[in-house]
């Protein structure tokens, strides 16, 4: 078992980046990832959940330059932006398209992660996204990929893996990648954003409906049942010991079971 793949979403929603290294940031989340979130003038986050219409939002980065290069879908025109020093260009990019005043926050302790309790990277193995993209005729596992937006991924294990490192509340389960010590807390609860097609925003028809179904007859026997009063739930949460800040996740790291970590 390794680290396969790593993935930054540097701001919240739009598309990721794969990076070979990420450290690990004070908060528990990798560094620069969701490190912005767009939001209105009331302070509400403009994300995924909330507008389909962000997915048709293309964006590349250059971390080491700290630019974004913004585009819309199925349109030709391109824009880069630096991340620090044209902040209000940038806004005003967004502004535009969105059609209402948007704005850029940061967060360089833990970035805004949709679970703030279990701050972590997100975890799938490689073969959980191929066999869910099995499950949709036409679909791919880029496309899974995409959908599921998962920050880490493991080759070398069978399907769900990653559900034998679910706890139970208030318990967790620890391993290791690399030098990282991690802790496996609960699993993703999938909201709208992975039933749209991940560049166009399209919906894809009955997919919860089917996902359900699917995950429930397929559920391996060392997912612990409590942790899925239903089943649209993929990935795992983690959390990480303060003590595992600055430390660097790397591609190939191995596998394994922890023995004693410390509890964040």
């Amino acid at each position: 078992m390794h680290l396969s793949n790593i993935l930054l979403y540097p701001i919240k929603s739009l598309d990721g980046i794969a990076v070979e290294t990420a450290s690990i940031l004070p908060g528990g989340s990798l560094a620069h990832d969701r490190e912005f979130a767009l939001v209105d003038e009331m302070g509400r986050v403009v994300n995924a959940k909330r507008t389909a219409q962000i997915q048709r939002i293309r964006s590349t980065y250059d971390l080491a330059a700290r630019t974004v290069t913004l585009g819309v879908q199925g349109e030709y025109s391109r824009q880069t932006f630096h991340l620090d020093h044209e902040r209000s260009l940038l806004e005003a990019w967004f502004s535009d398209y969105f059609g209402y005043p948007v704005w850029l926050q940061q967060n360089l302790h833990m970035g805004f992660p949709d679970d703030t309790d279990a701050s972590g990277p997100t975890l799938v193995s490689v073969a959980t996204l191929e066999t869910v993209a099995a499950w949709f005729p036409g679909s791919t596992l880029e496309e899974m990929r995409d959908r599921f937006r998962s920050n880490l991924e493991i080759a070398g294990t069978p399907p769900f893996w990653e559900d034998q490192l679910l706890a139970k509340p208030g318990e967790v389960v620890p391993f290791q990648i690399g030098e990282v010590t991690l802790l496996g807390n609960n699993p993703c609860q999938r909201c709208v954003v992975p039933t749209r097609h991940p560049q166009t925003a399209a919906v894809t028809a009955q997919f919860q409906n089917r996902f359900s179904a699917l995950r429930s007859e397929t559920l391996p026997d060392w997912a612990p049942i409590s942790r899925f009063n239903y089943f649209y739930k993929l990935t795992l949460n983690t959390k990480v010991p303060t003590t595992e800040a600055g430390k660097v996740l790397r591609l190939g790291d191995g596998v394994k079971l922890a023995v004693s970590p410390e509890q964040p």
